[in-house]
């Protein structure tokens, strides 16, 4: 599980601010909002990357807000992979554990049954930028779970893929996180990509958290005009 509380950073001009928000253990929590809202900035903030200027993170029962992002147990895809071009796909998946000190050749034994749930073993002599974009997120999704995380974020794992791989690889992380009961936030602007995966979902607009609920609660009672443009709701129904 996750608890934010009373979290605020600044990154440039823009300022980000959850007063509170809390995703339940094994949850699949998506956050939606139009570009510029501050969704990957809030990512960005839970893994340790950007500094709370105030306010608390708690993963798991613990504080993390101040940690280090190796410390924190949180597994991060950003928008663009992050796969090492220099490093071929078995060497991109064990490179957590390698720097924690486990050889290779252990890390991928410990790694045999994330790779062969998601269909990698074919894969492991290949260089990143030989794979298809749904092979590419699927080894950068590998590659976040092997630290076996508290917390999975997901920063608009699709955007890039085509219709059918976007559905396909949508299906996969979904069922993925339902097999390993994994508590996972995902960003995304698409209401029916929300709508694939999401127990549940927030709504962020100008750097804030406005909103948060079943994804058909949200439709059905926008907090605000805003919200229901981007739930494409009519302004009928938020009067």
């Amino acid at each position: 599980m996750i608890r934010i509380s009373g979290l605020a950073f600044r990154a440039g001009d823009f300022r980000v601010e959850v007063a509170s928000l809390a995703v339940e253990s094994s949850e699949y929590f998506v956050l939606l909002g139009p570009n510029g809202s501050g969704k990957t900035l809030l990512l960005s903030c839970l893994c340790g990357l950007a500094r709370a200027e105030r306010g608390t993170v708690i993963v798991g029962g613990r504080d993390v807000t101040g940690l280090e992002p190796r410390l924190r147990q949180i597994g991060y895809v950003p928008q663009d992979y992050g796969l090492f071009p220099h490093l071929d796909v078995a060497r991109n998946l064990t490179f957590a554990l390698r720097a924690r000190g486990v050889r290779h050749k252990e890390a991928l034994s410990r790694l045999g049954p994330l790779i062969d749930m998601l269909g990698l073993r074919g894969l492991l002599a290949h260089w990143p930028l030989t794979l298809s974009g749904g092979e590419r997120q699927k080894v950068a999704v590998a590659r976040a779970l092997a630290i076996e995380p508290a917390l999975l974020l997901l920063d608009e794992p699709v955007s890039a893929l085509d219709g059918p791989t976007r559905a396909e690889v949508l299906e996969q992380l979904h069922r993925v996180q339902r097999q390993l009961a994994l508590t996972t936030i995902h960003v995304c602007h698409s209401l029916d990509e929300a709508a694939a995966v999401a127990d549940r979902a927030g709504v962020m607009i100008g750097g804030r958290l406005v909103q948060a609920g079943r994804l058909e609660d949200l439709i059905a009672r926008p907090e605000g005009p805003e919200v229901a443009r981007l739930l494409r709701v009519g302004r009928g129904n938020v009067e």
